[in-house]
This record gives C-alpha cells, structure tokens and sequence, in this order.
C-alpha cells in the first residue's frame, strides 16, 4: 500500500471521559479536574478533537439567556483554539432535565416535546458560535420502560419531525444519530444504525442526516460493531465513530478499546482503513470510562491506551497479505484463514 494513499487519521474524545469514578452503586472516588484542565490534556494524549455536549460548553444551559450563551461559548471557543484543538461534534443533553423523563422528543406530553426542540436549537445555536456544523442525536430516553405507554409509530414520527425541525432551523449543520438499544431505557425505538439511517431517508434532507456508531452500543445489541460500521459505510452515512469494548449483554460499559476482544477491535479498524473512513476528516472518537479504580494522577491512561491499540490494530490492518488471506477464502479453507489472522494478530 503506497504511504502516499494512507489515512491520517484524527482521534477525539469528550471531556466526560475524565470522569470522578461515580457510577450507579457508588460515589465519586477522584476530585474533580475542571474543564479548563482537561482541555490542556489533549494534546499531550495525541488527541486535536473535542466532543461537546451542549453544557459541556455553557453549564446551566438552561438559565442562560441567549447572550450569555453566546458569551460563553465564545470563551470557550477561543480557549479550545488557543490550544490547537477543534470541536468535533455538539449534542444537546436531553436525558438529564425533568421534562424528559419520559422522553425528550417522544414524550407523551406536548409542552416536553417543545422544550427538547428549543434545547436542540440552542444547542445548534451553540455549535454555530464554535464552529461545528456536526450535532449528534444520543436519543437516550427515545423508547419505554413499559411497552402500553407510548405508541411507537407516533413516537418515529415525533423523531422524524424533530430531525426536520432541525434540519430547517439551519440548512448548514449535518445530523448523527447515535443508536442505542437500551439503557437508560428498556427499549429504544432507534437501537441499531440500519434504524437509523431509515430515519436518515425519511427526512427532508437526508444528505445532511447520517450516523455515528458506539462499538459498545452495537454490541449491546447483540450486533458485532465492524458489521454495523460497515452497513453504514455502504450507505456513505458513517459519519462519526465512538470506539470502546464491552464484556457482553449487561450495562454500558465503555471499556478501553480492544480490552475484551482485540479481534472484534481490529475488524472495526480494518472496515474504517479499507472503507476510506477518516479521508473526509471524520475523526475516530473515543468513549472510554477511567476505570474507578484508577487514581486521579493516572486517569488518562484508558485515552493513550485505546489510541495506541488503534494504531496497533491499523499497522496490522496495513500488514495483513491479501493475497494469502484469498488463497484460504478461494478454497473455503475457513479453519486456515482464521488461524492465519490469529498468527497475525499474535505477530507470528
């Protein structure tokens, strides 16, 4: 492979990555960095990308008037600059306010959905002032815990109508929707990306709505996540990735990439590599937790660890021989091919 066509890639993750160890059965066990710290991580880690929610970037959201909105993210913007980086994606967090327990977009109640509406357009609002055309869709609370409380025709097309209302609000910014199958919900109305780009086609622009897979989301569905990455690679809508692992069908786990299963990691690199993903600038995210276990000095190690298992897994991607790998696919030699990947990925 000439070194002339080879990717570049670009890594990014969100500051929640750097996290205080709490989780559903305990209380934080690390002190807190704030947001200008984390900042200053990037590029040390090997990382030029942000991922924001939309109160990553204007905290308290909710009480700000649109120019203090704009005053803020104008702060942060000029910080994140100062420091070599770019925003990469915004996504409005919908799943945390009161309003959206039931839903944001598809909530039983009228005046909720209008509320997630107007959060969305503040945030596209927000990315608009830093420079990011890219809002992401987790659609966390998009389902039910009781299958009799909503109707889930009408639930798609409340969806759907929040797509288009985005989509008109600014004819600039492009739409991810990050699939998910549960958790925080039992159910989730869009928990596979083939869900996903069906609401990409049936919106009114579906040239600006496209996808973002989560390795760990994927498998949660019980789906290997370098077959979802390239479903959506086919349909030119693979337009993010949140790499990570996940041991099994339990909560989300957020593992460090390739910790549970290298080669279903190096399937999802090898997809990317040999689909061109990253040559259109998407850059390759991260959504790894710091294990709590980790002291607060080394809580970065998960970050430089799952890059540098990337590029492991590239350089093996680039080295594998084609031409062996055919000779066992044109004799159906399956037991072949999958011991000479397993020599490959042990180095032999």
């Amino acid at each position: 492979m000439s070194n002339q066509n080879l990717t570049e890639y670009r890594f990014s993750f969100g500051p929640w990555n750097i996290h205080e160890g709490a989780d559903p059965f305990g209380p934080p066990v690390r002190d807190s960095f704030t947001f200008d710290e984390k900042v200053q991580f990037y590029r040390a880690l090997g990382f030029v990308g942000i991922q924001f929610h939309d109160d990553d970037i204007v905290p308290d959201i909710n009480d700000k008037t649109h120019a203090q909105l704009i005053q803020r993210t104008q702060t942060v913007k000029q910080l994140i600059t100062d420091h070599g980086l770019t925003a990469e994606i915004v996504a409005p967090r919908l799943w945390e306010d009161p309003r959206t327990i039931d839903g944001a977009y598809t909530s039983n109640n009228p005046s909720e959905r209008d509320y997630a509406i107007e959060r969305s357009k503040r945030c596209i609002d927000i990315a608009n002032e830093i420079e990011c055309r890219i809002i992401v869709l987790w659609l966390a609370r998009e389902g039910t815990y009781i299958r009799e409380a909503k109707n889930s025709a009408r639930a798609v097309g409340y969806l759907l109508d929040a797509i288009n209302t985005m989509l008109d609000y600014d004819p600039n910014i492009r739409i991810l929707i990050e699939p998910k199958p549960n958790e925080p919900m039992d159910q989730a109305y869009i928990p596979t990306i083939g869900h996903a780009i069906g609401l990409a086609y049936a919106s009114k622009a579906p040239e600006r709505v496209g996808g973002l897979i989560e390795s760990a989301h994927a498998i949660l569905a019980g789906l290997d996540p370098s077959d979802e990455m390239g479903y959506a690679l086919y349909h030119k809508k693979l337009w993010s990735v949140h790499l990570n692992d996940q041991n099994g069908l339990k909560f989300d786990e957020d593992k460090a990439f390739g910790s549970e299963n290298l080669r279903r990691a190096f399937n999802q690199v090898r997809v990317l590599e040999e689909n061109g993903y990253g040559k259109n600038g998407e850059f390759v995210g991260l959504d790894v937790k710091t294990m709590r276990t980790q002291p607060r000095e080394i809580s970065t190690k998960h970050l430089v660890h799952s890059r540098e298992t990337f590029l492991h897994l590239l350089e093996k991607a680039r080295t594998l021989e084609r031409a062996v790998e055919q000779q066992f696919i044109a004799a159906r030699d399956d037991e072949g091919l999958d011991f000479y990947i397993l020599e490959h990925l042990l180095g032999k």
